[in-house]
């Protein structure tokens, strides 16, 4: 476990006083900067005549890079797709799968990593294979026993979206390496957070929006893409990821050849000239603090909200079964329905996904937030 515990960093962002914002896993906030930002790059389009070929190019190239850095991969690496259910899409069209293969899911897991797997597995006749919820938590034990020389693909988290609940990656990829599996993770309720290397887990396809953990905007995510399978096939046919589309006199000049690396993949219109500076702001956040510094700055949080919220009644995952920036709470005899809503009155902003009130802190979590959140639940307790 990391040591170093970041001091807050409220000033940076515009949340008021008197809100407690315990909710990441839902959203974000921009920051400051990050709204300056898309400001900045929005105000382009009310003079487009300022509009080169080349902002059509540099800033994406740019944040491609600084992406790339944060998992420890090459900028040819990485895509940009508007969102999860797009790049598990790309990944679902190039994986080949067999008729009697199984494809392997967490039980509940977020259904954008399920779906195109559901699709793909009816066209070929494949089967998907949820894994049960451990009475452990230990999902990295469930998940390996479920990969066997029939399995295709595994289609994984690295935390479970609902309570935080951790899977081993690097252990999972080990085992499909093994059967000859393909790894397809989302990481939407980790990446940026929980550290993360390419190198180490070698998945084939990677897949992150950037509103979540990311602190950019909604409708834009990134695409990783294992090397061997970047000749593959994009699910679009974009004019702007094929050789020479720097040069826009010459785009009636038709190219069968892509741009290098993943970048045939990339979304149509990527060079978003409002979201790509946020997205490029957030990152930058993120490589300044260091993912490292975040991860035990909120594992300290979150601890010492799991040991009050001890006190009146609730449980939680312990720490070693969860991403420690990951709060899930439950109570034996279940959760008020109205509970959330309550919450929202005084100030504090979580989430209930099924039996679990999600609480999900950042660095511009306050001592105060966390008092908010503990004398709110010590109210209702009593209640």
């Amino acid at each position: 476990m990391f040591t170093v515990v970041l001091p807050p960093c409220r000033d940076l962002f515009e949340i008021p006083d008197d809100v407690a914002y315990l909710n990441c896993a839902y959203m974000s906030p921009l920051s400051r900067a990050a709204r300056e930002a898309g400001e900045r790059g929005l105000a382009l389009k009310s003079a487009p005549w300022s509009i080169t070929p080349e902002h059509f190019f540099t800033a994406t190239e740019r944040t491609r890079a600084r992406f790339a850095e944060l998992i420890h991969a090459e900028a040819d690496d990485v895509a940009f797709v508007p969102a999860v259910s797009y790049g598990m899409g790309v990944a679902a069209r190039n994986v080949p799968i067999e008729r009697g293969q199984k494809i392997v899911v967490l039980a509940e897991q977020f259904p954008s990593n399920v779906y195109p797997w559901v699709d793909r597995a009816r066209e070929v006749g494949g089967e998907v294979v949820q894994v049960p919820r451990p009475a452990d938590h230990d999902w990295t034990a469930a998940v390996l026993e479920q990969i066997r020389s029939d399995t295709a693909l595994v289609a994984a988290p690295a935390v479970h979206w609902a309570d935080g609940t951790r899977i081993d990656l690097r252990a999972v990829r080990d085992r499909t390496d093994d059967v000859g599996a393909a790894l397809a993770l989302d990481l939407s309720q980790s990446l940026g957070v929980m550290p993360f290397d390419v190198r180490e887990v070698r998945p084939d396809f990677m897949v992150v929006p950037t509103y979540k953990w990311l602190l950019g905007p909604y409708s834009m995510g990134f695409l990783y893409v294992a090397p061997r399978w970047q000749s593959g096939r994009p699910l679009e046919q974009g004019w702007i990821v094929r050789a020479g589309s720097e040069n826009f006199a010459e785009l009636v000049n038709y190219r069968d050849e892509y741009q290098p690396g993943a970048r045939r993949f990339d979304v149509g219109q990527r060079s978003n000239f409002a979201l790509m500076p946020v997205a490029e702001t957030g990152i930058e956040h993120i490589l300044g603090w260091g993912v490292d510094e975040i991860y035990s700055t909120l594992a300290a949080r979150n601890r010492e909200i799991a040991r009050a919220a001890e006190r009146f009644g609730f449980e939680a995952v312990p720490e070693n079964r969860r991403g420690a920036h990951y709060l899930g709470l439950r109570r034996p005899d279940g959760l008020p329905d109205d509970l959330v809503p309550r919450l929202a009155r005084e100030g504090v902003f979580v989430s209930r996904r099924g039996a679990c009130l999600r609480v999900t802190p950042h660095v511009y979590t306050t001592d105060a937030d966390v008092e908010r959140l503990v004398g709110a639940l010590e109210r209702m307790a009593l209640s």
